[in-house]
């Protein structure tokens, strides 16, 4: 299950990259503006940082411009995949870049049916946001489940990226539900090394070595 961090802070991204385990990124409108910077050198920056996917967002709502917006974003690194919105001029734009060998992601998925487009449209990646599905009380980790079977019974190449992942928990059970990435805030990464068990485990065995009186080293 690769893993991918949903930030435009490149900073923090360094810091998360130096830990090896970070395969990707993803960006959005509004954490690009939370950054305060231009978009070009953000996503230029983050690329440089990471190997793997950075998805990069487009701002039109119309398919041609979309389209054209997805060019100039592919331009930047080979790295960058269009990530654009899961509407009916969204899946067209996407169809165009796909057929270009671009990658795309296709985000706000909240729907089965949904997925299916953005397979069929031939999307890289399909984002279904978990977290806010929660918020409307509906069971979000389900439509993971659901998408994974229906991939599976039609062998789409379409990768599921769980997204609006807000805790370990939320990791765990995506990458159960057949998840092939996930997108998480730097904090919810930083949380899955914790374990209450963990901390106490290591304070008695450094309690118990420093009681031998000898070094490694």
């Amino acid at each position: 299950m690769l893993l991918f961090a949903d930030t435009a802070d490149t900073k923090l991204l360094t810091e998360l990259a130096e830990t090896g385990l970070i395969d990707g990124c993803t960006t959005n409108p509004t954490l690009i503006a939370k950054s305060g910077r231009n978009m070009a050198e953000v996503i230029k920056e983050i690329c440089d940082i990471i190997e793997g996917p950075v998805s990069a967002e487009v701002a039109a709502i119309d398919a041609p411009t979309m389209i054209k917006e997805g060019e100039k974003l592919a331009k930047i690194a080979t790295n960058v995949v269009i990530k654009v919105p899961l509407t009916l001029e969204g899946l067209k734009a996407t169809r165009e870049l796909s057929s270009q060998g671009l990658m795309t992601n296709v985000t706000l998925c909240f729907s089965v049916n949904q997925a299916l487009l953005a397979a069929k449209a031939g999307a890289t990646f399909v984002s279904p946001f978990v977290g806010r599905l929660d918020d409307q009380g509906a069971d979000g980790m389900q439509l993971i489940h659901d998408i994974r079977t229906l991939y599976d019974n039609y062998d789409f190449d379409t990768d599921i990226l769980a997204a609006s992942l807000r805790t370990p928990a939320h990791v765990q059970q995506a990458a159960l539900a057949g998840a092939d990435c996930a997108t998480l805030p730097a904090q919810t990464f930083k949380d899955m090394f914790r374990h209450p068990l963990t901390d106490k485990g290591l304070e008695t065995f450094l309690a118990d070595w420093a009681k031998t009186g000898q070094s490694i080293l």
